[in-house]
Order: structure tokens, then sequence, then C-alpha cells
């Protein structure tokens, strides 16, 4: 049961564009860069933030991407100190601001971020350019099975945002889907546990979910029922 509304500041702001990514021509927009000055927050995302496969990433359920600052020291355990973890930006987020991991925060939390308004609605799924980004192979894999995606946000108002910045709680969901509870059940596999198909039902049903997360579970309990 959450007993406080959470209140944190953006650490880092981040954005950027598709560049080269490797040798085949596949570019990627996961190398943003820091920036101090304001930006514009629209229901796409970031004014001059961009994605390089529009198809599976960004639009309006992805338009921002939160990674916690607290997997950092996971990772350069877990990586024996790689560079990219030196910096904010390392998994491709826009936004590194503490206290919202997934444990923490729910589906349709509601936030204002600066001067705009977010919701909270669905996690990030990774993907093999992670592997590529990193230069490690499987390291999908383990952000899959120990649930340190981040999350993404749709923007409910549009706004100015800057670094420094307080996100401050302003609606808490009504129900107990945490981001790292569906991730689990979505994701990771949990949908193959005894009691599953009760819990995708209520998913299907869930509003505040994204669309593409809301077809995967009706997916899954289809698979389940058959």
């Amino acid at each position: 049961m959450q007993l406080a509304m959470i209140a944190t500041l953006i650490d880092s702001l981040l954005i950027g564009g598709p560049k080269p990514f490797r040798s085949d021509g596949t570019q990627s927009a996961m190398a943003r860069e820091a920036t101090d000055a304001p930006v514009m927050l629209r229901q796409n995302g970031f004014d001059g933030d961009q994605v390089a496969d529009p198809s599976v990433h960004g639009g309006p359920e992805k338009a921002l991407h939160l990674y916690p600052p607290e997997h950092y020291p996971y990772w350069n355990i877990k990586l024996d100190g790689h560079s990219l973890l030196k910096q904010a930006g390392a998994f491709g987020e826009n936004i590194s601001a503490s206290g919202m991991t997934e444990e923490k925060v729910k589906i349709g939390d509601r936030f204002s971020m600066g001067a705009a308004v977010v919701e909270i609605c669905q996690g990030r799924q990774p993907c093999w350019k992670i592997d590529h980004h990193f230069g490690v192979h499987g390291l999908s894999r383990e952000v899959i099975r120990t649930g340190k995606g981040g999350f993404y946000f749709r923007i409910i108002e549009e706004g100015i945002v800057q670094r420094g910045d307080v996100i401050q709680q302003i609606a808490a969901a009504d129900h107990e889907w945490t981001v790292a509870r569906v991730f689990k059940l979505l994701i990771a596999g949990g949908h193959r546990a005894d009691g599953a198909r009760a819990d995708l039902a209520k998913l299907v049903e869930l509003e505040t979910l994204s669309a593409v997360w809301r077809n995967r579970a009706a997916a899954l309990l289809s698979q389940a029922l058959s």
C-alpha cells in the first residue's frame, strides 16, 4: 500500500536522434546527450528527441523513458564498471530521477514534471540493441530477468521541462499493478505461473496500461485458454 506521494528531482534530461549503430546501416537513438536547457515536452516526446525505428519505438505511449539511477550500482558490478555507466543515459533514457523504481510506481500513476503532466503507461522491454550498445551479449536477457528496464510515460499535458525540475506525484492509481508486477507477468515469463489467467484478464481491462501491452495480455490469455 502506497503511503506517501512521490516527490523527486530530474537529475538528468537527455535527448538525441538516430546515429549510425552498426556496419549494416542500422541506426539507433540510444546514445542521447544530457542538456541543461529547457525543452518542450509534447505528446510524442521532447522537442529534438527522435527514434530510429518508429515501428517499435516512440509514439504517444512511449513518449518519455525514465530509467532509475538506483540500478546503476548493480550494473556497475555486473558489467565491471563499463564506461557507459559513468553518467546517466546508458540505457537510452530521457529522464534520470531517483525514488521511482519499478517496484514503487504503478501503471496509471500521474505526475507533474516541470510544467508538464505525465502518466506511467508501461514498462520498457529491452531489445538486442542494448546488447550491441554495451558490447555485452545477453545483457537484454539480464535486464528482463532482473526487471531493471525502466518505464514509459504518456503525456497528459504538454509543457516545458528542465533538469532540476520537480517531479511530483499528483494522482495514485487505485490498484496494485506496479510496473515491476506487470513486467514480470507480461515480459519475464510470469504468464506461465498458476493463477496467471486471472491476472492477465485484469490487465486486458486496465485502461491506463498501454494498448500494446493490453494486447499482449490478451494474446497471452488467449494462448492460456487454448
